[in-house]
């Protein structure tokens, strides 16, 4: 009776395991049907203004992810960094040396506002940046143009809100991109852009007393 019970209970089980797969491929294919109906909605492609914004880390790497995207197919891009233009960073030293017939890359930041203590001289650098970046985005050959921190920069007044949103939304070529980095994006750019992240902090090692590192930070 033992060997008998035993096999019933065994086959109970292939058989709750079989049901519980073939609910798992239903519910699946249910979602797959779904899926395809949305997707068959979605036809249009323009270039769009992307925000990456908010607390969290991963607003740089993350634009800094979208233009490897862009090297790897093939596709002309350009960076402009407004603030952390003084720093060796890898993404830096990596595009230069292996990619520049692809991706321009402008360092145009002398450091953090903190570090400068002369705002005459960070709006000066702030505009020569923006200037740089109205060449860059205006050319229609160019498919991905990364405004590395440009938020910092209009948070602190360097720039003029009004004049970036009209210039982003009459003069950008239909099909560039154009990535707006930094924490404390304006509201008018948030208000016209296509896509904004906000990272999100959760927790830091520096608020445990380890310092930017290579690899990690730049």
């Amino acid at each position: 009776m033992t060997a008998e019970r035993d096999a019933a209970d065994s086959e109970n089980v292939v058989i709750s395991e079989l049901s519980s797969d073939a609910r798992h491929a239903e519910k699946m294919a249910k979602k797959k049907a779904a899926r395809d109906r949305i997707m068959a909605t979605k036809s249009g492609e323009k270039g769009l203004i992307i925000v990456h914004t908010g607390a969290g880390k991963g607003k740089s790497s993350s634009a800094f992810g979208m233009i490897v995207r862009c090297v790897a197919h093939g596709f002309p891009c350009a960076v402009v960094q407004f603030i952390k233009g003084a720093w060796d960073t890898g993404e830096r030293r990596l595009l230069t040396a292996h990619f520049g017939d692809l991706c321009q890359f402008h360092a145009m930041g002398e450091g953090f506002t903190w570090e400068t203590q002369d705002r005459a001289r960070d709006v000066a650098a702030a505009r020569a940046g923006w200037e740089k970046a109205k060449e860059l985005i205006a050319d229609p050959a160019l498919r991905m143009v990364v405004l590395d921190e440009i938020n910092i920069a209009l948070r602190y007044d360097y720039l003029d809100i009004t004049e970036v949103v009209d210039f982003l939304t009459s003069a950008k070529p239909p099909m560039t991109h154009v990535v707006l980095t930094g924490r404390n994006a304006k509201e008018e750019l948030i208000e016209i852009a296509d896509l904004v992240t906000e990272m999100t902090l959760v927790k830091h090692p520096f608020r445990s007393g380890i310092k930017a590192q290579p690899g990690v930070e730049f």
